[in-house]
């Protein structure tokens, strides 16, 4: 008897993905699905904090996708290891502070890794040429599979058939007749093979999950790394690059006030580690002071600009409590700063 073959999908929980492994099942190989944390993709942070979402399902969509597929998921945590790609791409950015290139070979590599740790044959991804401006071009393609090092053992099921026939093909452990030639940026062929596949309520076929592509995050996390001359993060620094408006009202600090009740509570899990503060007198937001030497004067303007975002923004005075870490919480009684004094570039 033929032995079956086993491959590892990449699944990043959109559509591309998902129809990449159906594809594999069909042809009865045994897939195993992959996905990799980097801190920056926007599901299960912001989706499940903000109220505004609340119409939509709160899912870590890779997870629902392996479990409409009926396959074992494995989440790998590479955010220390990916730090490197992202401060220094070597085939540089996209539109923002996108490192697309570099973050599909690192992960490729990454899966061609696992795949000989686990005794698996090879490595299946969703991309479609023509798809992504950076990464899935028709010219990069085999750049990616060459410094990954998974070279012909990386297939795409979706557009192997405007490829050069890679190993799984070329030994027969899968069919090339009945694997696609999809390109360009048009879904309507993916979404009509989900169809055919009846494949429903899956995530959205456009955008992706990435913040480094949103250019108001990229802007933020720019402003990050100027003000600490360098490109160092730490996971909690981007998290909260997710939430809420951060203004800059001085070079030393930046202020970062939630919109919405949600965001509230998330940001009051970091009060032993930031200065913050809280309107007492009126209901409002909790806000965190992220800088270095802080003055009483920051703290002051830092709590006028809250007391604007409170309900006592029309107040005389609004009374806020300031916390510092590893000290009691103390009142301090403020002007609520007017919409005319928030000025535009202190908004990130």
């Amino acid at each position: 008897m033929n032995k079956q073959r086993k491959a590892v999908s990449l699944i990043s929980g959109g559509l591309d993905s998902l129809l990449a492994t159906k594809a594999m099942l069909e042809q009865g190989i045994h897939v195993e699905g992959i996905n990799f944390f980097t801190g920056f993709c926007v599901e299960g942070h912001t989706h499940a904090i903000r109220k505004k979402k609340a119409a939509k399902p709160k899912r870590n969509n890779s997870l629902w996708v392996a479990e409409q597929l009926g396959i074992k998921l494995h989440i790998v945590d590479i955010v220390e290891e990916y730090k490197d790609v992202v401060i220094n791409p070597k085939h540089g950015y996209g539109a923002n502070l996108n490192p697309c290139l570099d973050c599909k070979i690192f992960m490729v590599k990454k899966a061609h890794e696992w795949i000989a740790e686990h005794d698996f044959d090879f490595i299946v991804t969703g991309e479609v040429i023509g798809q992504r401006p950076m990464s899935q071009r028709k010219e990069t393609m085999p750049i990616i599979a060459n410094e990954s090092g998974a070279d012909d053992l990386l297939l795409r099921p979706l557009c192997a058939r405007n490829l050069p026939p890679t190993k799984p093909e070329r030994e027969g452990w899968v069919d090339r007749d009945k694997l696609f030639d999809f390109s360009g940026r048009n879904r309507k062929p993916q979404m009509a093979l989900a169809q055919k596949w009846r494949l429903e309520d899956y995530a959205q076929p456009a955008g992706g999950c990435c913040f480094l592509t949103d250019p108001n995050y990229s802007g933020k996390l720019q402003d990050l790394w100027s003000h600490r001359d360098n490109k160092y993060y730490e996971l909690d620094d981007i998290m909260l690059l997710k939430i809420g408006r951060h203004l800059r009202p001085r070079d030393n600090f930046k202020l970062i006030i939630p919109r919405e009740e949600g965001e509230t509570r998330f940001l009051q899990g970091y009060r032993k580690e930031f200065i913050y503060i809280k309107t007492a007198s009126h209901s409002g937001p909790l806000s965190l002071l992220d800088g270095s030497e802080i003055s009483a004067e920051d703290i002051y303007l830092a709590a006028a600009i809250t007391a604007r975002y409170s309900q006592g923004r029309d107040a005389d005075v609004v009374t806020v409590m300031v916390g510092k870490p590893g000290e009691e919480e103390r009142e301090l009684k403020v002007k609520p700063l007017k919409a005319d004094d928030i000025k535009q570039d202190w908004v990130l």
